[in-house]
């Protein structure tokens, strides 16, 4: 028994990590689970469900890495650990995820189709293995194109951020639903704009953490780099829009494209004063008044654009254009600070 008291003390302590690793999974402050809420108060809980399905499913490819992946690889070669240890870490550590937990208690319920089994088994699986191809310090987004232009670098970075954020992935999850009704011909056309609506607000949260996932270094970069401040935005918003182009094109492009240049627009004022945020996670807006007034404007630009005319567009880009000029001249002046807590 002396001899797995060294794996005894780091499965403790990945215990530990693998709690706190859990809590900061937290959907509160995101602009698609405010729209799951008022959908809610507005008795329509199916829809409500849905979205909250949605932002549950994304959530658990993170939740189920490897809990292993805590110890940098650097610290767990250089351990006194003998063969015999590292292999009982390897088979025990896994059990410190709730998703193997979940995974046997559905095989053990005998009301639990197989097909379901092995889908929750395949997430389980899929996280892992992704967690471990991220463990490897290598983004899976490095071989995102180049940009014609100055900025390129600066909207491949930023583009780079964006998909490394759960949001993103809900957009996905949904974009891709669409893609195959309409390849089965399930998809009425009816459908696209509410569907390329909650697109949209599922990324729209980015809008107004723009800066969010720079840090400090970032921030301290952006005000030594040669650039205007509105050069500095337009790189953000260039990323912001590629991404809700690329994720609509099996839905409305002009609807997506409307909501997107009002939801930026919105988006600045908060982005220029940033809360800290987080890779793989949702990221989390300033306040609900802030959701609101962003929410609100972007769907009804959307509707505009699809049932009224295509030059609302227009209106929408001179508004767009106007928020860069008037944030992008603050940041000249007052440079992009992160907030002081919440």
């Amino acid at each position: 028994m002396s001899s797995l008291a060294r794996p005894r003390a780091i499965l403790k302590w990945l215990a530990r990590a693998t709690s706190r690793h859990r809590r900061t999974f937290r959907i509160t402050g995101n602009n698609l689970n405010y729209t799951a809420v008022a959908l809610a108060f507005m008795l329509d809980a199916p829809a409500a469900g849905i979205l909250l399905a949605i932002m549950g499913v994304v959530v658990l490819l993170p939740l189920s890495s490897d809990p292993l992946n805590a110890v940098p690889r650097t610290r767990m070669r250089i351990w006194p650990l003998e063969n015999g240890e590292r292999r009982f870490l390897r088979i025990v550590s896994p059990w410190l995820n709730p998703m193997t937990w979940v995974v046997v208690a559905l095989a053990l319920w005998r009301r639990v189709s197989l097909g379901i089994v092995l889908l929750a088994a395949g997430v389980l699986a899929t996280g892992f293995l992704t967690s471990a191809r991220a463990g490897g310090g290598r983004s899976p987004w490095r071989s995102i194109p180049s940009f014609p232009g100055a900025l390129n670098q600066l909207i491949r970075k930023n583009l780079r951020e964006m998909l490394s954020t759960l949001d993103f992935f809900c957009g996905a999850l949904i974009s891709l639903t669409a893609l195959m009704w309409r390849i089965a011909g399930l998809l009425p056309s009816d459908a696209l704009f509410p569907l390329t609506a909650i697109t949209m607000l599922a990324i729209s949260t980015c809008a107004l953490t723009l800066f969010g996932l720079d840090g400090e270094a970032g921030l301290t970069r952006y005000r030594l780099l040669p650039v205007r401040g509105w050069q500095i935005l337009i790189a953000k918003d260039a990323a912001y829009l590629a991404m809700a182009l690329v994720l609509a094109l099996p839905l409305s492009l002009t609807g997506a494209l409307g909501a997107a240049l009002i939801a930026l627009a919105v988006g600045h004022k908060a982005s220029v004063t940033p809360q800290a945020q987080s890779r793989w996670r949702f990221q989390t807006g300033p306040s609900f008044g802030d959701a609101i007034a962003q929410i609100v404007p972007m769907t009804m630009a959307g509707a505009a654009v699809v049932y009224t005319s295509r030059f609302v567009l227009l209106l929408c880009a001179a508004l767009w254009a106007c928020s860069l000029w008037w944030f992008g001249r603050e940041i000249d002046v007052a440079g992009v600070s992160f907030r002081q807590g919440r």
